[in-house]
């Protein structure tokens, strides 16, 4: 094809010189034109720009408006492709002036499209919004749907490196549904892959990887092997995320195989890049740099600079991760230095941002804030509000260790009120606001320390309980209704300050760093009283706290043993011998029961404020590793509850009056598994018959009916759970989690039951609008779950977001006869008219008292989270 372009570029000159000589401007204008794009074809944009530069120079001698706005157009165009994007913009510019002056709509469009390109290349975001939104105007305008579904793909492109992933899905959606009409299938496979790339971004993975799969079907489908590469590479990416580095492996290296048949260098570069990152994650670190290295190669021999700007970064890094700051370092100013030549200012920034941490590596504080400064400027520069965030907190970090508290102090209040514009303005789904807020937590915590180190303590615990249980928060307002208050919307500091004034009930209040627990009290009178208690326990760089609690736990298991089988959900594995056996306790012989065992958990927290605990109930807000604790067994004269923040115990208890139901009882007992098998046909699951005992127990207190065996199936549960008043689960449950196992639904005989058949799960309940004053979950581990701001992320917390007013939980494996018993004193209290609190601290005594269950191991793992209540039910439900 190149000899055929030679060919038609001698043939085209030679005309050049016969109208030159013959003075045939209009054949002069046709040759140049021809000759432009002949060179442009072969790569040769310099003597492309020289034809067309002949041309413009023909066009206004004629005077010709129309001629002269096409070569600005074709210049510019030109200029891109040269990378030289400030020479391309004046161009276009002059080509769009024209188009204006003589309504050449089609020349405007054209040249909106490509400024915003450009200034999109230049990461000015801004500005290529407006060129591309007048680009999409005039495409509706004319009826050019193509245009149009462009438009929305390059919107949505950018939104999405603005990280306002919403509004970038909303384009990537509008893109798919264009490419749907007008009938093309490589573009609706281009809009599921950019959709799956914002999913991925909001950690909405499964959606994520189903969009991905899409994408791939379509390139397979239509045979386009470059895109099917793309897509293996992008579900490479997810399930990195997900930490199934094999399959990433895997999918990445099915993307470098296609990826070279087809080749496809850009992809294969971007592709080992990526797959350096799944070996640095696995602290593979030589292979990581094997690859980083060739991504660097394949970038350099293609002159692809935006990759070749990444592997620095990333070669880098991983230098970084050995250690070895000063190779880090090289790196780092290598891609510096790449992204200026490039024009990259986003690279810029990224740089700047990394060599800062190299130098605060290398104990060089004047460096690491130099350079922190120049990302601060770069953010502030291009609007990219995360990059600002990030900036703040590395410079309030380096300021705080340099003992500049008042400076450092300002930069951490500038980057938690960037993360919580960011958060409010884009994030909606309960698993992205969680995950965003873990990714910039440090932000919160280093907000609320230095102002405990500057004796700030009110302002401290304000700073604190901004940074907690935030989802849930935006969860409850939207569930009870609360309209004054959006989702996102952040609560100020002078509502935290009412909150934590007018609470009635005695409030304890923590925040963990290293080896210190801050605790304020609130409910006293006058400001909150502020504590401090440090632990001298565990190793250098360990959580004290959590070895703390470990301890104690541990402890409390070796101290007993369980006589009876457990509500535990922890499965025999296809290859295990099949045994009933559930927990590795139930051997050893019981031990006295002794509070003893919880006395250093009650020391290192409630110690310090002891004298200040003069009442018989208290709410704890727990922090890190204690959000596990078995607070309700930590005294025998209060009654204890946890709340995940103060700003959601307030709107839960603020809930409309009429919300919550006053009559009806859910009752769910020992569902039947049998149909839940291992390879050799054997039940994995033990039946309960304590638990069956302890709903027909209840049914005879409450005088309502209860599901149990084959009826006890998730779906009857999700039909009956939302308008009910009590909810009583007593089941296996998952011991990471606590999702629950129900019965499948035994309607499926010639169906072989898969996990979404009767696990169940946190989404599920999530999607449920609960009216219930009190779920009790009778089912092993289901206070568990991953830690994090919004305290314990598991299937408790999964019914105060759907609306339950309290939750009776448990932290480890249960015992069943035990909580049979433990049940039984519950019930009695609550049914006599007492609250779930002091129902609870009976039961707990009741157990203590004993002669089989006095050990904690029994009574110590219920917990009550959320308000305190008071069932009255009405008969017969």
């Amino acid at each position: 094809m190149a000899e055929r372009i030679l060919q038609d570029i001698a043939e085209q000159k030679i005309r050049l010189t016969i109208a030159q000589i013959t003075e045939n401007r209009a054949e002069q204008l046709g040759v140049c034109y021809t000759l432009a794009t002949d060179y442009s074809s072969l790569g040769d944009f310099h003597q492309a720009i020289e034809y067309h530069k002949q041309y413009l120079s023909i066009a206004k001698e004629d005077s010709c408006r129309a001629c002269e706005g096409k070569a600005y157009f074709n210049l510019g165009h030109a200029y891109g492709s040269l990378r030289e994007f400030q020479r391309a913009i004046e161009y276009h510019k002059k080509s769009l002036c024209i188009a204006k002056e003589i309504g050449d709509r089609e020349l405007e469009k054209r040249a909106c499209c490509y400024l915003g390109i450009l200034y999109q290349s230049l990461r000015e975001f801004q500005r290529a919004i407006k060129y591309h939104n007048q680009h999409l105007s005039i495409a509706r305008e004319v009826g050019h749907r193509r245009c149009e579904g462009d438009a929305y793909y390059s919107l949505g492109f950018i939104y999405q490196s603005l990280s306002e992933f919403q509004r970038a899905i909303e384009c990537h959606k509008e893109f798919l549904y264009i490419a749907e009409e007008i009938g093309d299938r490589k573009a609706e496979g281009c809009a599921y892959r950019h959709l799956g790339t914002a999913y991925q971004s909001l950690s909405e993975f499964q959606r994520a990887l189903e969009y991905h799969k899409e994408s791939l079907c379509i390139a397979e489908e239509v045979g386009d092997r470059k895109s099917e590469s793309r897509a293996y590479d992008s579900l490479g990416t997810v399930y990195h995320y997900l930490c199934e580095f094999q399959r990433a492996i895997e999918h990445y290296e099915e993307s470098l195989r296609i990826a070279r048949n087809v080749g496809d260098k850009e992809g294969e570069g971007c592709t080992y890049g990526n797959l350096g990152n799944v070996y640095q994650s696995l602290s593979e670190f030589q292979q990581a740099m094997d690859c980083h290295k060739k991504s660097l190669s394949i970038a350099k021999e293609i002159n692809d600079r935006e990759t070749e700007l990444l592997a620095y970064c990333r070669i880098g890094t991983v230098y970084g991760s050995l250690g070895n700051y000063e190779r880090a370092k090289g790196y780092h100013k290598q891609s510096l230095s790449t992204a200026k030549e490039f024009g990259d200012r986003k690279g810029e920034e990224v740089a700047c941002c990394n060599l800062s941490g190299d130098y605060h590596s290398l104990n060089d504080f004047k460096k690491a804030i130099k350079y922190s400064m120049q990302h601060l400027s770069i953010a502030d520069e291009i609007g990219d509000r995360m990059g600002k965030g990030c900036a703040h907190n590395h410079l309030g970090s380096y300021l705080l260790e340099l003992g500049s508290l008042n400076e450092a102090l300002d930069h951490f209040r500038c980057s938690v009120k960037i993360y919580d514009t960011v958060r409010a303005s884009y994030i909606s789904e309960d698993g992205s606001k969680i995950s965003f807020r873990t990714h910039h937590e440090s932000s919160y915590t280093n907000l609320w320390q230095v102002l405990v180190m500057l004796e700030r303590n009110d302002e401290a615990l304000y700073a604190a309980e901004r940074g907690r249980a935030q989802a849930l928060f935006d969860a409850l307002k939207v569930t009870y209704g609360l309209t004054s208050l959006s989702p996102g919307s952040i609560e100020s500091e002078e509502e935290v300050r009412y909150i934590s004034r007018k609470t009635t009930v005695l409030t304890v209040f923590l925040a963990l760093h290293l080896k210190t627990v801050n605790i304020w009290v609130l409910g006293k009178e006058g400001n909150p009283v502020f504590r401090q208690k440090e632990i001298e326990i565990g190793r250098e760089h360990e959580d004290s706290f959590t070895f703390l609690l470990d301890t104690v736990l541990k402890n409390i298991r070796a101290g007993v043993g369980i006589r009876c089988e457990n509500r535990s959900m922890d499965k025999l594995s296809d290859d295990s011998t099949p045994s009933s056996t559930l927990d590795d306790n139930r051997t050893s012989e019981p031990s006295q029961g002794t509070t003893d065992l919880l006395q250093p958990l009650y020391d290192a927290v409630l110690g310090p404020i002891e004298d200040l605990l003069d009442g018989h109930e208290l709410i704890v807000v727990p922090d890190g590793a204690l959000s596990k604790a078995p607070w309700a067994a930590l005294s025998e004269t209060l009654r204890i509850r946890t709340v995940p923040s103060l700003t959601s115990l307030k709107v839960i208890t603020d809930s409309p009056r009429e919300y919550h139901s006053k009559s009806g009882a859910l009752l769910v007992g020992d569902p039947c598994l049998k149909k839940i098998t291992n390879k050799w046909g054997n039940p994995i699951y033990d039946p309960l018959k304590y638990a069956r005992m302890e709903v027909e127990m209840i049914e005879k207190i409450l005088k309502s009916q209860s599901l149990t065996g084959e009826d006890a199936t998730k779906e009857a549960v999700l039909q009956n759970i939302g308008s009910v008043a009590l909810v009583h689960i007593a089941a296996h449950g998952r011991k990471e989690t606590g999702e629950i196992v129900l019965a499948p639904d035994p309607r499926w005989e010639s169906k072989t039951p898969t996990e979404k058949d009767y696990i169940l799960k946190m989404s599920d309940i999530q999607a449920v609008k609960l009216r219930a004053r009190l779920v009790v979950l009778s089912c092993c581990h289901s206070g568990q779950g991953p830690v994090s701001s919004e305290g314990v992320v598991g299937m408790a917390r999964a019914f105060l977001f759907a609306g339950a007013r309290s939750v009776l939980a448990t932290l480890w494996a249960i015992d069943d006869e035990a909580t049979m018993m433990f049940m039984k004193s519950f019930y009695e209290h609550l049914g006599s008219g007492e609250s779930a609190a002091v129902a609870l601290q009976r039961a707990m005594k009741c157990l203590r008292d004993s002669q089989d269950y006095s050990a904690p191991k029994y009574w110590a793992p219920f917990v009550l989270m959320g308000d305190d209540v008071r069932i009255e039910l009405e008969k017969g439900h």
